[in-house]
């Protein structure tokens, strides 16, 4: 950061997370920005703890830091932080992606009943050869990535992932069958990961780690000016406000919301990062700049859907919440009464003239950037009259789409059409040649 001047639903061994609201598949956190630098600001009351990650580049001798602060510091005020605490936190209130599939429109009045009796429990003896045989389970595919073990799995049934997952050493809550069902239904596999201790430790610390500051003042705001007198172009900053009482914003500049909660096509998946940067930049243009937005506004206790696990009470008393006891024992609720508001803004000497002014509202709606893909059905559009119907709506279901994303991001409908492959889609009954009904 330039005024500090010369300034899934993953299943792991020790949490479960689910996302109900969606299969959380991709993140647009930090990373996608050249020149971005994170803030993480705690206050209560007239209490402030600071942390800040640079984005410093270059030999680490000429690295300098200028931090204007209210009180000179005491030597106890000053602290070395943890990166992977921030970066923990970047992830986890990134914007996200969820993806649905459409169900077979022509099934899609199955009973209670048919669901149930197929998942219905078998007698003692069928549980026993469960266990031994079948448990619905198959193992797709092994990897090792990096520091982790990872495996893809397959599930028939949700009480026999569960029952596998747990005869594998995976230590998940009782009854997550329940929240399993859903993405077996969709025919969802499963990416489970295990830390892999010996890659692990090869691992070493390529970047500076953040500095914190923890001071007393009324003061609820943030030095942004003195960085920008050796500042090359725009820069990113992103805040992470970790509060007690409600959504913080900006008083000096216009805070707005960035759009959110819309379907985009399913080729966006593969393009994610480049989807996001650009609507940040349209709705940047938009405002001439000059605005503060709100990526995400969410009690850390817990997600939906998760773009990465909550932070546990020792990551947030590491970043300065003291108001969270470090030592509680670990529930699902694993941190209450902590807030986080991210906000982001694109800054320059002309656009933000004046350093940042917050203040505390009583806010508590929740809000994240949430973009959806729907995966359409690849059936038969003959196979029943739900199913014809189903494919006129998906046509118009589509262009809708096209042109919404090139409202949000700026990009030429032709070629978005182009990757959506619009003109291939299956063509609806209604639209058919009529004599070629005749002789089907």
């Amino acid at each position: 950061m330039k005024w500090m001047m010369g300034i899934f639903v993953s299943i792991v061994t020790t949490t479960v997370v689910y996302a109900f609201c969606g299969f959380y598949v991709a993140r647009a956190d930090s990373t996608l920005y050249n020149k971005a630098s994170k803030v993480v600001y705690v206050r209560d009351e007239n209490k402030n703890v600071i942390t800040m990650m640079n984005d410093y580049q270059g030999n680490l001798k000429d690295f300098a830091l200028v931090v204007p602060v209210p009180v000179v510091l005491e030597k106890e005020q000053i602290h070395i932080g943890d990166s992977k605490v921030v970066d923990h936190l970047d992830a986890f209130s990134a914007p996200r992606l969820v993806e649905y599939f459409d169900e077979n429109p022509c099934r899609r009045y199955q009973t209670e009943f048919e669901v149930f009796k197929s998942q219905s429990s078998p007698g003692a003896a069928d549980v026993e050869r469960r266990k031994k045989q079948d448990l619905g389970v198959s193992i797709e595919a092994t990897y090792t990535v990096g520091e982790y073990d990872i495996i893809i799995l397959s599930a028939k049934y949700s009480q026999g992932l569960e029952e596998w997952l747990i005869q594998n050493g995976y230590k998940i809550p009782e009854g997550a069958h329940k929240a399993l069902e859903p993405y077996i239904k969709q025919k969802m596999k499963f990416f489970v990961a295990k830390v892999n201790l010996k890659e692990q430790s090869k691992t070493g610390l390529t970047y500076l780690r953040p500095l914190q500051f923890a001071f007393d003042s009324p003061k609820f705001m943030l030095p942004i000016r003195l960085g920008m007198i050796n500042a090359k172009g725009d820069q990113d900053l992103i805040i992470f406000m970790l509060t007690r009482r409600g959504r913080v914003e900006t008083t000096n500049y216009m805070t707005v919301k960035l759009p959110s909660n819309f379907d985009v096509p399913v080729f966006v998946k593969q393009e994610f990062k480049d989807f996001y940067l650009a609507m940040f930049e349209n709705q940047v243009k938009k405002h001439n700049g000059k605005v503060v937005f709100t990526e995400y506004f969410w009690d850390m206790s817990w997600c939906d859907p998760c773009a990465s696990d909550p932070l546990n009470p020792k990551e947030l008393r590491s970043l300065g919440v003291f108001w969270v006891d470090e030592i509680s024992p670990p529930t699902r609720f694993r941190a209450p009464n902590v807030l986080v508001t991210r906000l982001h803004l694109r800054y320059n000497d002309e656009t933000f003239p004046e350093d940042l002014i917050f203040q505390e509202t009583n806010d508590r709606v929740n809000f994240q950037g949430r973009y959806v893909i729907r995966h359409p059905w690849n059936g038969n559009p003959n196979e029943c009259k739900e199913a014809e119907k189903y494919f006129e709506e998906l046509s118009r279901r589509q262009e809708k789409l096209a042109q919404d994303l090139a409202s949000h991001t700026g990009w030429d409908i032709e070629i978005i059409r182009k990757k959506m492959n619009l003109n291939q889609l299956n063509l609806p009954k209604s639209e058919e040649k009529w004599w070629k009904k005749i002789w089907r």
